[in-house]
C-alpha cells in the first residue's frame, strides 16, 4: 500500500479486500493468523483486522516449537473487539476445537485416543486428552480394582472413548477396555497352547474366600477351594499363600470366556475310591469331629473322607438339642456307618447306634401288659406324659384314663408331679413311643358284663338295674359287677305314656329292663323297660293267645303270670288276638289270623319285603316280635335279607307297633 496521502486504485482494492475479509469473520471461529513479533509475555499476530491481536505466550507452551515472526498459526476468535478496540484471541481454545474434531473422528472410527490422568473427582478421575478433559470412572481404570492410582497419574496412555457429547462437553473414557482387548489377544494365544488335563506350574497371585487365582504365565486360572484338597477346608489360606509356586492341573477351559479352572487335589489319589468296601454299613469306627452345624456334626474318618452325623442320629432321647451341646470340635467319637453314597460322596453316620437303645431295654424289663409307676411330667389336651426313668416318657392317651368318664373330665383329676400307676399297652421301638393306660388296670366293665355268668349280657336279654340318678329326661342306672352305667330315656320307662314319668322312681330302686343295644366296640349299652314290657306281652300272646277264645290281653297275661307262679296283677292293655297254637316250629302261619298287619310300617320293609314275608308265613307284628334269634337268623337266610332284620331291629319295631295298636 502506498503510504502517501494519495492512494492509488490498487491500494483501494487491497483495502476493500481486507475490509470484506474482516466483515466475513465471526466470533467463535478458528482463523489463521500471522505472527508479527514476540514480546515479553505475549505474541502479536495479524488476523486482517484494523488492530493487531495479542495471545499470552503461555498458551504456546504445549507446542512442539515456539512460533517465529512470519509463521501462520490457528487461533480462536473469542471477540472481534474489546473495550480497548483489540481482538480477543486464544491459541488454547483453537487447539481445543481442533482436538474435538479429532476426538469425534476417533470416536466414529472406534479408535483409541491418548491422554493422561490429571486429577481425581467424585466417582473417578479426569483425563487430559490434549486440551480436552474427559471423565474416567473408577470401575474403568483397570480390569481389577486398583487401590493406588498414583503410579498412573500423568502417564500418557491410550484410552477408549465410551461416550462423547460435544454440545454438553461430556466425554467418558475407559482404560479397562484397552487392557481387556490387549489381554484377550494374549489370553487367546496362551489358551490355544493349553488343553484340559495338562499339569502346569504357576504362582498364587490373589486369595479370596472361594479360592485362589494362579498366574500360569500371562493368564490367570481359578483354583477353587473345593479343588484344593479332598479334606474339608474352611479357607484357601489354609493350603496356599500369595507368591507360592504351586503345581496344578487344568480341569476345564471355557473357550468363550477363556476362563480356566484349576485343581490341586486331582494330582493325588482320590480317597473316595472303593469307599463302600472300606466303610460297609454297620461298621463301627472312630473319628474326629471337624465341624458342627445346626443339622449335625461332620466327623473325619481319614484324610479327605468325612461323614455326617445327623442331629436325629445323635441321641435316643434328646431330640430338640443343638449338636453343639452333645459334641465339640476336635472330639474323638465312636460312630456307626449307616449309609455310603460314593456317587454323591456322602457317608451317613450314627452316634446313638453305638449306645444301648433305651426303648429295647424298656420293653425287656416291662413287656406289654405289665404295670409301671411314674411321675406325671406333663399334661396336654390329648393326654398325660408319665416319666419312666431319666430319659424315657410314656403317654396315657385321654381315652385311656377312665372307663366311665369322658377324657376331658378324667384328665382334670391329675396334676403335674402326681405319682400314677399304669399298664403298658404298646411299645413302638421304631417310632420311639410308649403307650400307657390307667383305666386298663381295672378292666373294662363292659367287657366283664358281656362275658359274665350265663353267657353275659347280650341284645334282647333282661338285666336288673339300680337307679343312681333321676333326671327329667330319664334314669341313670347301673348294673353288673363291676358296675356298668347307662341311661334309660324317658320314653323307654314304660309302655304306657302315663307311666313314662321319671319321678315314679327313686335313687336305689331296682328295675328290670331289656338290653336293646349292646356294642362292645363302641362300649354302648341301651336299656328299655318299655321294650321288656312289650316283649313279655308278645310272649304271652304267642303262648296263651287263641283266635277262637277271643280272650283279652289282660286275660292272656294273667294266665301267663299264673302259670309262671308270679304274683301281682297284670296291667290293662289294648286287646290283641293271636293263636299261637297255629304257629309251626319256625313261627310261621299258613294264613293271616283275621286281617294281616301292614308290615310296611316297619322301617326298612317295603312292598317287596312285605310280600316275601307273607309268602314265608309272616303276617302279623306279634309273629315277628315272638321270633327267637335262631328263627330270625333262619328267616333272614331264607329270604336273603342279609342281616337286615337285626340291623333295623324289626323285633323292637314290631313290639312298638303292637303297643301303638
Amino acid at each position: 500500500m502506498n503510504t502517501s496521502m494519495n492512494p492509488t486504485p490498487a491500494d483501494f482494492a487491497s483495502m476493500f479486500e481486507s475490509s470484506a475479509a474482516a466483515g466475513a469473520m465471526k466470533e467463535g471461529q478458528v482463523i489463521a493468523a500471522t505472527v508479527l513479533r514476540i514480546d515479553n509475555d505475549s505474541i502479536v499476530v495479524d488476523i486482517g483486522l484494523k488492530t493487531e491481536g495479542r495471545i499470552p505466550i503461555k498458551e504456546f507452551s504445549l507446542e512442539d516449537k515456539q512460533p517465529a515472526p512470519g509463521d501462520i498459526v490457528d487461533v480462536y476468535l473469542d471477540r472481534i473487539e474489546n473495550a480497548l478496540g483489540e481482538a480477543v484471541l486464544s491459541r488454547e481454545k483453537a487447539r481445543r476445537e481442533e482436538r474435538w474434531v479429532k476426538l469425534e473422528r476417533s470416536f466414529a472410527k472406534g479408535e483409541p485416543v491418548k491422554g493422561a490422568i490429571s486429577g481425581r473427582v467424585k466417582g473417578g478421575f479426569t483425563v487430559d486428552l490434549g486440551g480436552v478433559n474427559a471423565f474416567l470412572p473408577g470401575s474403568q481404570v483397570d480390569i481389577r480394582p486398583v487401590r493406588d492410582v498414583g503410579p498412573l497419574m500423568g502417564e500418557v496412555q491410550p484410552f477408549a472413548v465410551l461416550k462423547l457429547d460435544r454440545v454438553r462437553g461430556n466425554i467418558v473414557v475407559s482404560r479397562r477396555a484397552i487392557l481387556e482387548e490387549s489381554r484377550a489377544e494374549q489370553r487367546a494365544e496362551i489358551v490355544s497352547d493349553m488343553k484340559e488335563g495338562d499339569v502346569r506350574k504357576g504362582v498364587v497371585k490373589n486369595i479370596t474366600d472361594y479360592g485362589a487365582f494362579v498366574d500360569l504365565g500371562g493368564i490367570d486360572g481359578l483354583l477353587h477351594v473345593t479343588d484344593m484338597s479332598y479334606k474339608r477346608i474352611n479357607h484357601p489360606s489354609q493350603v496356599v499363600e500369595v507368591g507360592q509356586e504351586v503345581e496344578v492341573q487344568i480341569i476345564k477351559i471355557n473357550p468363550e470366556t477363556q476362563r480356566i479352572s484349576l485343581g490341586m487335589k486331582q494330582l493325588g489319589s482320590d480317597p473316595w475310591d472303593n469307599i463302600s468296601a472300606r466303610y460297609p454299613s454297620g461298621a463301627r469306627l472312630k473319628g474326629i469331629v471337624t465341624n458342627i452345624t445346626d443339622y449335625g456334626a461332620f466327623v473325619e474318618l481319614e484324610d479327605g473322607v468325612e461323614g455326617l452325623i445327623h442331629v436325629s442320629e445323635m441321641s435316643w432321647t434328646k431330640k430338640n438339642v443343638h449338636p453343639g451341646k452333645l459334641l465339640s470340635t476336635t472330639q474323638e467319637v465312636e460312630v456307626e456307618v449307616l449309609d455310603v453314597d460314593s456317587d454323591k460322596r456322602r457317608i451317613s453316620l450314627g452316634l446313638k447306634q453305638t449306645m444301648d437303645n433305651p426303648w429295647n431295654a424298656f420293653i425287656k424289663e416291662h413287656p406289654v401288659g405289665s404295670e409301671i409307676e411314674g411321675e406325671v411330667r406333663g399334661i396336654t389336651e390329648f393326654g398325660l406324659f408319665v416319666g419312666l426313668g431319666p430319659d424315657l416318657d410314656g403317654m396315657v392317651h385321654i381315652n385311656d384314663i377312665s372307663w366311665d368318664k369322658p377324657g376331658d373330665q378324667a384328665i382334670e383329676a391329675f396334676t403335674k408331679g402326681d405319682r400314677v400307676k399304669a399298664k403298658v399297652l404298646d411299645v413302638d421301638v421304631d417310632k420311639e413311643r410308649i403307650s400307657l393306660g390307667i383305666k386298663q388296670l381295672s378292666g373294662d366293665p363292659i367287657e366283664a358284663a358281656g362275658s359274665g355268668e350265663s353267657g353275659g349280657i347280650k341284645r334282647g336279654s333282661t338285666v336288673t338295674c339300680t337307679v343312681v340318678e333321676v333326671t327329667s329326661g330319664g334314669l341313670e342306672v347301673e348294673f353288673g359287677t363291676p358296675p356298668v352305667k347307662t341311661f334309660i330315656r324317658r320314653s323307654d320307662l314304660s309302655r304306657d305314656r302315663a307311666d313314662q314319668r321319671p319321678e315314679r322312681f327313686a335313687v336305689g330302686d331296682k328295675v328290670d329292663a331289656k338290653v336293646v343295644t349292646f356294642d362292645k366296640a363302641s362300649r354302648r349299652v341301651s336299656l328299655s323297660i318299655k321294650a321288656l314290657e312289650i316283649a313279655e306281652e308278645a310272649e304271652a300272646v304267642a303262648q296263651y293267645g287263641s283266635a277262637d277264645a277271643g280272650a283279652s290281653l289282660g286275660d292272656i297275661l294273667g294266665a301267663a303270670l299264673a302259670s309262671s307262679g308270679s304274683k301281682g296283677k297284670a296291667k290293662a292293655a289294648p286287646a290283641a288276638k293271636g293263636d299261637a297254637k297255629s304257629l309251626d316250629a319256625r313261627g310261621r302261619l299258613a294264613g293271616p289270623q283275621g286281617s294281616a298287619d301292614d308290615l310296611k310300617k316297619i322301617k326298612g320293609v317295603g312292598p317287596a319285603f312285605e310280600k316275601k314275608l307273607n309268602d314265608a308265613g309272616i303276617f302279623h307284628f306279634w309273629q315277628i316280635a315272638a321270633l327267637s334269634e335262631d328263627q330270625v337268623s333262619n328267616l333272614e337266610e331264607e329270604l336273603a335279607f342279609q342281616g337286615r332284620m337285626e340291623r333295623d331291629d324289626w323285633k323292637g319295631q314290631s313290639e312298638a307297633l303292637m303297643s301303638e295298636g
